[in-house]
């Protein structure tokens, strides 16, 4: 029976204000099962009339039911307390204890500090205390420090027993699908086989394909579905089949419960909130690294794969991350890159990568992280296209002597998978065709004079019949894997193609998907380098073993259109004899090209000469020759003149006449005359004739 306690600390003042009644539970549990705790809170307006406050004055706070008392965020009814008394309008706090009102010292004190500047009083189910007064102040705190405590006490000890728990491996929890706990506890993988196949296929298909998204997208071409067994309420252990999602893939993959382990702490709660995070009540929960798991118990349950699978698994799954490139390669794509993911740059280590130019016919390696990350010079460019055609020939001289071994090993592996899709779709249809006939058995045991319930049972029939024949259709319809389809002969054929396997490599079958999981299965990176007019390729293997290449350099642009160091070389030594016609004719002739393309002209050898600063010895024109005589020896119009002491008129009669040999590059341009000893012995004039001017006399 309660005491009761004097009232003298409660004056009229106090009576004139509201008396406020807190009450709070900590879950919606607690709500609906505790009764009696909240039939004790809302007792209090009772205790609130007995010390003279009237009805009309007494208000009820019950909007937190169901909210921790951890914090004051996500409580409205008691934000709303805080602030009705700040504002001076309440006159007594009650509550039944003070844990209702805060498990938190700095809530707690808040509180009773706004309390004691607005002469609010605070009752509970012991007595009358006045935040103003020092030793009911000092009472006030010590009960809220014990209410913070016993909260730590209660998580310490729970926490402590699971950890007990755990460590027996006895700790129970929500399995993931395909493991079920047997009537005595222990965990056993689901005795459903459909359930079972549809687990194995997704290992295996990340085994084969080393992608979360494309085992989604191998069941979506499938036309596969995947299970979902519900957790709790009226549908406890119900199975759903729905579409498989990627974040389904990557929960399975990452559960180290399929490896056949129990692991506990692999999670952990951060109740503190970061700078520019929002705060929460329940706080975060994030996920620890492996090394960080608190228990792990190996062997403890059967499993789907081993330990050492579900490790490289891991590894897999952080190899593919897009996020920091410079330390991951990434899951393999479509594009044509051979080397996507795999390529380094020699100069500064960095992960290279991909650019298409030219709608994808140009492949380009760039190593532009620096430029992106710190605005510096891309670092190198280098085309892609002969580089992945020299390592692709140093993979396939270098798995030659296995060509056999990967050829039966990879047909092997496709009749698995295929083997794995086809059980899928039969435990499939035999689900439906079970159901269906539960749902006939089901009508066949009604009465048939109960139409009301027979008209159901009916039509829950016809529905699960109409769910037989949609799976059946679609078997029938769908893609089946193609090693089903291989005759013996075929298999014949691929066993005998395993000793060419550069034609399967080459195949317009093999996808670049494919191609790129083969290099990387040997193959760890590959680094690029530029020296000079060659591009030194380092091929690191698995098994840490070094091979270097070195592969011709593609021209820069310019460098394609210029002309090659031989044709200059060619006219350089041409030119002291030979005109630009006749140097453009041997050019021709010899079946060189110019560096933009097309046969040699005049204006093209003009331009070489121009280019490379190479003398004429040849010119067409007379001003060319200071000394009136080419290379070839021919002399010009006035040079022979002035040799045969004859005017120049004179030369080009006898030019006309054929008394002297002379050429010219144009019908109307300069004539080059050829004289030898004897031509200049027999047509050279002792003196040379001087004509007179006539001059007219003018007209008077």
């Amino acid at each position: 029976m309660l005491a009761r306690y004097p009232a003298t600390k409660i004056r009229p003042d106090h009576l004139d204000r509201l008396a406020v009644i807190y009450v709070r539970q900590s879950t919606l549990f607690q709500v609906r099962e505790n009764t009696g705790s909240s039939m004790r809170q809302y007792d209090l307006v009772k205790r609130a009339l007995d010390l003279g406050w009237i009805t009309p004055s007494i208000q009820v706070v019950d909007q937190d039911q169901g909210h921790s008392g951890s914090s004051a965020i996500g409580r409205d009814g008691f934000q709303w307390l805080v602030a009705e008394v700040g504002l001076g309008h309440v006159g007594a706090v009650l509550s039944l204890e003070v844990s209702r009102l805060a498990r938190s010292c700095s809530d707690w004190y808040r509180l009773l500090e706004i309390c004691a500047l607005t002469d609010t009083l605070v009752i509970d189910e012991e007595g009358v205390y006045d935040p103003g007064l020092h030793n009911d102040r000092l009472l006030l705190g010590f009960k809220g420090s014990m209410s913070e405590a016993e909260l730590h006490w209660l998580k310490s000890r729970l926490l402590g027993g699971k950890v007990a728990k755990a460590e027996q491996g006895v700790l129970h929890f929500r399995l993931p699908i395909g493991l079920v706990y047997d009537p005595a506890g222990r965990i056993v993988l689901d005795p459903d086989e459909a359930v079972q196949e549809a687990v194995r296929l997704v290992f295996a298909l990340f085994e084969q394909f080393g992608s979360a998204l494309a085992v989604v997208t191998s069941f979506a071409e499938q036309h596969l579905r995947f299970p979902t067994r519900w957790w709790g309420g009226k549908q406890a252990d119900e199975l759903i089949w729905g579409r498989l999602t990627h974040g389904r893939v990557l929960n399975i993959l990452h559960s180290p419960l399929y490896a056949g382990a129990y692991a506990y702490g692999r999670t952990q709660f951060r109740s503190r909130t970061l700078p520019g995070e929002e705060p929460r009540v329940k706080g975060r929960t994030r996920r620890l690294p492996q090394e960080d798991w608190a228990i792990v118990r190996l062997d403890q349950h059967p499993g789907y794969i081993s330990w050492n699978q579900f490790l490289a698994n891991q590894r897999q799954l952080d190899d593919n991350r897009t996020w920091r490139a410079e330390e991951h390669r990434g899951a393999i794509r479509s594009g044509p890159s051979l080397l996507q993911g795999i390529v380094l740059c020699g100069s500064c280590g960095r992960r290279m990568s991909i650019r298409y130019q030219r709608d994808g016919s140009l492949l380009m390696y760039e190593c532009n992280q620096a430029h992106r990350q710190l605005g510096t010079k891309t670092c190198q460019t280098m085309r892609g296209d002969r580089i992945d055609r020299a390592v692709v020939q140093c993979f396939l001289e270098a798995i030659q002597p296995a060509h056999l071994e990967v050829a039966l090993s990879a047909l092997d592996s496709l009749e698995a998978r295929a083997k794995q899709v086809e059980s899928q779709w039969q435990r499939q249809i035999e689900r439906a065709q079970y159901e269906a006939d539960l749902a006939r058995r089901r009508y066949k045991a009604v009465d048939p004079d109960n139409r009301l319930v027979a008209r159901s049972l009916e039509r829950e029939w016809n529905e699960k019949l109409a769910e037989v024949e949609k799976l059946e259709r679609e078997y029938a319809l769908g893609p089946k894997p193609a090693a089903l389809l291989l005759t013996p002969s075929q298999r014949e054929q691929i066993r005998s193609l395993a000793h060419d396997l550069p034609a399967i490599w080459h195949a317009p079958t093999t996808t670049f998907a494919q191609r790129k999981q083969l290099l990387r299965w040997l193959m760890k990176d590959v680094t690029l380098s530029k020296r000079g007019n060659v591009i030194d390729v380092a091929i690191r293997w698995q098994t840490e073993a070094l091979t270097r290449l070195a592969i011709p350099r593609h021209k820069m642009s310019w460098e394609e259109r210029q002309t090659s160091p031989q044709v200059v070389e060619r006219v350089r030594e041409l030119s002291p004899a030979q005109t630009n016609a006749q140097i453009a004719a041997l050019l021709n002739e010899e079946g060189e090209r110019a560096g933009m393309g097309g046969s040699f002209t005049v204006s093209k050898i003009e331009w070489i000469r121009y280019a490379y600063h190479i003398p004429a010895g040849c010119p067409e024109r007379p001003k060319a020759a200071p000394t009136g005589q080419r290379g070839d020896g021919r002399y010009s119009t006035k040079a022979a003149a002035e040799l045969l002491n004859v005017d120049v008129s004179t030369i080009a009669d006898w030019c006309k006449m054929g008394r002297l040999e002379s050429v010219r590059s144009t019908p109307l341009g300069p004539r080059w005359i050829t004289l030898t000893h004897e031509i200049i012995e027999a047509l050279r004039k002792p003196v040379k004739r001087q004509w007179k001017h006539r001059h007219t006399r003018p007209a008077c």
